[in-house]
């Protein structure tokens, strides 16, 4: 039996910072006479945390934490952690990136891809995916009139990595992010993919076990193509997978455990986060646009609250001992990721060139041109402004990218919240970073080392992010589940937690 570890952030403040409740005892949380067996997850979380404060009890399990500011001391240890080549593992660095981005050659969507990357590389991003939606006209014309764009973009900035993929309309379920190495073959095995197994482009989007079947051979396809080595590598990500309820536990866990792996993880924090921006200065929806409710082909399963975020992350992934809980319970990989899911930007003067011109004919939108004012009405961020996934490389390239996303060495955030994040389990004279595996016999003591560098620089937003709490989330590794479309992890929990409010000025959260 092991555990497993992760961040959860379950905030619900302003979008760029995150604070936690500081009130005097007065709800079950704070009742002792109430077992933690017994607690809500949301309050047997504050329970741990008053225990980690010393204000209930006795702590809980034992777990190193440190914080550094962003100067001084925090370089002298950086500059050792690189010494002793422990920085997230030998040799590796942390790359961002963002695999959600929508340009011209999508519907609903208008920036070419040249201005999404020259933003990219301005807000500090490393890689990207283009993700054009999946349809009829993407597949017929899109898939191959964007890729001497994306070709164009790899050649003038090579300082980014700059990925060509699509958003897939999975069968009977919601989107998702397939994307591939770069080579020779990249636009005929998406364009194949995209005509066969797309829901949309073979009316296959509603919740049957047909439709189910094809969003499996569509993977077990991809997972084909690089055994044959007509690619290098192919990955999918789930998008915004509790928007609408209707990317069932089953289904999540059946593109997980096709061979090859070629499905590895959702978004935890969905894109359009400024869509929650109140009227009349912002969209006035829900953040990432997660302001729906059930429909026929929901999930029946679900509450009610699965379909709002919860500090701007996915219910599924924010959610002590929930779906994401659920999955790795099972003693398999699945990882979370953050993007802009960019269409059109808050605040920006950009609209659509051409009005005349014939996107079903052409494939894509005449080239934006400047407007009148900058559009409150928009409800995204370049990519890099606000959210970024954090993947553990050794190099900088496709290939590193692509491991590092499968094999978990992922971390995301909001506002550039932290520096740095260094993750570590120990036991018995081993060690693991993110995403790995340390086996241990029952009853050996194991040590979790949490290493945050703190921010000591301005956001895009222009202000210094504040880190107020960070909680270790344990639970138990119980094997296959018996029942497929389970989403509960019941034994897990918030095991210990650290009030870092007073640790400086500058920091974030993780």
């Amino acid at each position: 039996m092991g555990h497993h570890h992760h961040p959860h952030d379950h905030s619900h403040e302003h979008p760029h910072t995150h604070s936690h409740d500081h009130d005097a005892p007065v709800g079950p949380a704070e009742d002792l006479h109430v077992p933690d067996t017994e607690l809500a997850p949301s309050d047997l979380g504050r329970r741990n945390f008053l225990r980690a404060a010393g204000v209930l009890g006795a702590g809980v399990a034992a777990a190193g934490f440190v914080t550094e500011q962003g100067t001084g001391t925090a370089a002298a240890a950086e500059q050792e952690m690189l010494h002793s080549g422990k920085r997230h593992g030998r040799g590796q660095r942390w790359l961002a990136g963002d695999h959600h981005i929508h340009t011209q050659f999508s519907s609903d969507a208008m920036y070419r891809v040249v201005d999404h990357v020259q933003h990219a590389s301005a807000y500090g991003l490393d890689w990207m995916v283009i993700t054009d939606h999946g349809s009829e006209t993407h597949a017929k014309i899109g898939v191959d009139k964007v890729n001497p764009h994306i070709r164009a973009a790899r050649a003038e900035f090579d300082d980014m990595l700059v990925f060509q993929g699509l958003e897939w309309n999975i069968p009977a379920a919601e989107h998702g992010t397939v994307f591939v190495h770069p080579g020779a073959n990249e636009v005929a095995v998406l364009k194949a993919f995209e005509n066969t197994y797309d829901g949309s482009v073979k009316k296959a989007s509603a919740a049957t076990p047909q439709n189910e079947s094809l969003a499996l051979k569509g993977l077990a396809y991809l997972a084909s193509a690089v055994g044959s080595r007509e690619i290098k590598d192919a990955l999918m990500l789930a998008n915004h997978p509790a928007r609408k309820g209707i990317d069932s536990p089953h289904e999540i866990r059946g593109w997980r455990d096709v061979p090859g792996r070629i499905a590895v993880g959702m978004e935890g924090a969905p894109g359009h986060q400024a869509a929650g921006l109140p009227k009349p200065h912002g969209p006035g929806s829900g953040r990432g646009y997660y302001d729906g409710s059930p429909s026929k082909d929901s999930f029946a399963g679900y509450p009610l609250e699965s379909y709002r975020t919860f500090g701007g992350f996915d219910w599924m992934t924010a959610t002590v001992g929930g779906l994401w809980d659920s999955l790795l319970s099972e003693g398999k990989p699945w990882w979370i990721t953050a993007n802009s899911d960019s269409h059109s930007v808050y605040l920006d003067t950009a609209v659509r060139g051409g009005p005349d011109s014939d996107f079903a004919k052409q494939g894509h939108y005449a080239d934006p041109v400047n407007g009148p004012v900058p559009d409150t009405g928009n409800g995204d961020y370049w990519p890099g402004y606000y959210s970024r996934t954090l993947v553990g490389a050794d190099r900088r390239d496709y290939a590193a990218v692509m491991s590092g996303l499968r094999d978990g060495r992922v971390w995301v955030d909001h506002g550039r919240l932290v520096q740095d994040l260094d993750v570590r389990m120990r036991a018995g004279g081993r060690e693991v970073g993110l995403g790995g595996v340390l086996t241990v016999r029952r009853g050996t003591q194991a040590e979790l080392v949490v290493r945050i560098r703190t921010q000591s620089l301005p956001n895009w937003a222009q202000f210094v992010p504040r880190l107020a709490k960070v909680d270790a989330v344990a639970g138990f590794v119980t094997g296959p589940a018996s029942d497929r479309d389970t989403f509960v992890a019941p034994e897990t929990q918030v095991v210990r937690s650290w009030d870092v409010s007073t640790v400086g000025a500058g920091s974030g959260s993780s």
